[in-house]
């Protein structure tokens, strides 16, 4: 362990921020404990249905403040493209090879676990597996990976990033809520702050790139703004307190992303703003936390796109018992319920260490093929 240390520590570039990789780790560890512990199946007559603990318990909706992350995920993705597309364009690159490069990063940790689930649910029904099980399961494994293709707008529009203040696509989540809520609109339009909440932090992240709003005077400003905003739309806005979905509720947080989603997630922004400077001293002096900073970064696709698996797993070795298992079968609706999950946390994380024994591979970068050579190339 300590040669895997001190191997890490001198294969990482002088340069590299080490304090942005360890706030991705920390949005994507928080991206799957999220899950994991708002994310219920039930066992109901040999179906599984899925169904949340903040929809029976809605006193706990501030930990979805703790656990919904994603606004840190982009970022710091937003200030990692920014920098490579700089990168590239100082090497004399074209903006399409390093977009196929950077999207193709995306895309084929995908491949896998796509073909691992269309085998799994066509073998499942092939079997008789109750239909409704499949697609609640499906769902699950799904729903999260509406953030690869946000994303991969995203990265295609850095440039334009780079140069946007932040403001303008805040304004526009505001508008397109103002026409939702405040006057009776359609719906409809809203669905564009898909792209238009998550650019916020994103152009935040091309800001830091460019060395611009990452003061403490700018932190605690978007930490203390991002709250009050936050706070303010909840109590007196009537947007939920919940900053994830809730089955059954009647609007969302995340779907599309709302004003007070947006707020909230500039004070996480600011937030990590703040951390910026004790993360890099931390990280400086223990090389071990750098190490296994770096080892969840380079992971972190595997990670999200298999947790989900993971939890499905257990819950589906759980039925072999054929009893209804607490905190991994039975209906969230109680602290014991809580208290069974966080039991359960150790048996998600090892299935989640098997899968990415097996599919950790997907997530790397393909070798570059070297340019072929042939005996008489020489000859005109």
């Amino acid at each position: 362990m300590g040669d895997l240390v001190s191997r890490i520590g001198a294969r990482t570039p002088p340069g590299r921020d080490r304090a942005a990789d360890a706030l991705r780790a920390l949005a994507i560890l928080g991206v799957v404990l999220g899950h994991w512990l708002v994310t219920a199946l039930v066992a109901d007559s040999g179906t599984l249905r899925t169904t949340s603990p903040l929809k029976y318990m809605p006193g706990l909706a501030p930990a979805s403040w703790l656990l919904q992350t994603m606004a840190v995920f982009f970022l710091v993705g937003g200030q990692m493209a920014a920098q490579s597309h700089a990168r590239a364009r100082a090497a004399g690159t074209t903006y399409g090879r390093w977009l196929r490069v950077r999207t193709a990063r995306l895309v084929r940790p995908v491949v896998a676990v796509a073909a691992v689930w269309i085998a799994v649910a066509a073998g499942s029904l092939a079997a008789g597996a109750d239909p409704e099980t499949v697609r609640a399961l499906a769902k699950l494994v799904w729903g999260p990976l509406w953030f690869l293709p946000v994303f991969a707008v995203l990265t295609a529009v850095t440039p334009l990033a780079a140069r946007l203040n932040p403001a303008w696509p805040l304004a526009l989540v505001a508008l397109t809520d103002l026409v939702r809520f405040g006057v009776g609109g359609p719906e409809w339009p809203a669905w564009v702050n898909v792209v238009a909440g998550w650019m916020v932090p994103y152009c935040l992240g091309a800001a830091w790139a460019r060395g611009r709003a990452r003061g403490r005077a700018t932190g605690w400003a978007l930490l203390a703004g991002g709250a009050a905003a936050t706070a303010a739309l909840v109590v007196w806005g009537g947007y939920p307190a919940a900053m994830v979905g809730v089955p059954g509720a009647p609007v969302s947080n995340q779907a599309p992303p709302t004003l007070a989603a947006v707020a909230f997630g500039l004070a996480q922004c600011g937030a990590a703003s703040l951390l910026l400077g004790p993360l890099r001293r931390l990280l400086g002096r223990r090389p071990a936390a750098w190490a296994a900073v770096a080892l969840l970064n380079l992971s972190a696709m595997t990670l999200f796109l298999w947790h989900q698996t993971a939890m499905i797993t257990i819950t589906a070795l759980g039925m072999l018992t054929g009893a209804a298992l607490p905190g991994l079968h039975t209906v969230p609706d109680s602290p014991a319920w809580v208290a069974a999950r966080l039991a359960w946390l150790p048996a998600f994380a090892l299935a989640l260490l098997v899968c990415w024994a097996a599919f950790h591979l997907f997530d790397r970068p393909r070798a570059a093929t070297p340019p072929r050579v042939w005996p008489c190339a020489h000859i005109r």
